[in-house]
């Protein structure tokens, strides 16, 4: 809602309300579609179940082209929205420990706190899981500040590090999620999902 409230079209604290009901409705969606199980999304590693890939890659879309669509009618200024910098070494290597975590607990952070808010003693030891890294993180930052900071390459778009326009990027990556969505249709129809 950044751009709202600098242009003073909404309130700090009106923004502070909505994202209060936007994260009551996005946890309830998240429930009522089966994500607070960690079945859902191991079965995406495991090819048998593609549904959270779907979702959040349509969810993901669905923002591009909001925000595409915003900013070319002159609703929003997109030089408002924060984008965060880019680290080549910390970004490749919290991407495996966090893809590990994925597979090893069986949830995201977003979908552990969704299983957490229904009573999942094992959502609950995941997110115990999340503040203990969290903590083995800032206790130790002197010790890996060096990796964290390697390789930094700014404060990057994909679009202008490709040369490619917002439209044209847009385009490309609705084209490859229909790839994508086809691919995951042919893996569930191959590999089954376990017996419970």
């Amino acid at each position: 809602m950044g751009p709202l409230i600098v242009n003073d079209i909404i309130s700090p604290n009106t923004n502070m309300l909505l994202a209060f009901f936007i994260g009551i409705a996005f946890g309830f969606i998240l429930e009522s579609s089966g994500f607070s199980s960690s079945r859902k999304l191991v079965g995406v590693f495991y090819g048998y179940d593609t549904v959270v890939l779907k979702v959040f890659f349509t969810g993901a879309i669905t923002a591009m082209l909001g925000l595409l669509f915003f900013s070319l009618f002159g609703w929003m200024d997109l030089t408002y929205i924060y984008i965060n910098p880019t680290y080549l070494w910390s970004t490749l290597v919290g991407g495996v420990i966090m893809g590990a975590g994925f597979i090893l607990g069986g949830f995201c952070p977003g979908t552990s706190v969704c299983a957490a808010a229904i009573g999942k003693i094992d959502a609950f030891l995941f997110i115990a899981g999340i503040f203990i890294g969290i903590f083995i993180f800032m206790e130790g930052y002197p010790l890996w500040e060096g990796l964290y900071k390697a390789e930094f390459l700014g404060y990057l778009k994909m679009n202008k590090y490709f040369n490619l326009s917002s439209g044209l990027f847009v385009l490309l990556v609705i084209a490859a999620a229909v790839v994508m969505f086809w691919i995951a249709e042919k893996a569930e129809k191959k590999f089954k999902a376990p017996e419970y």
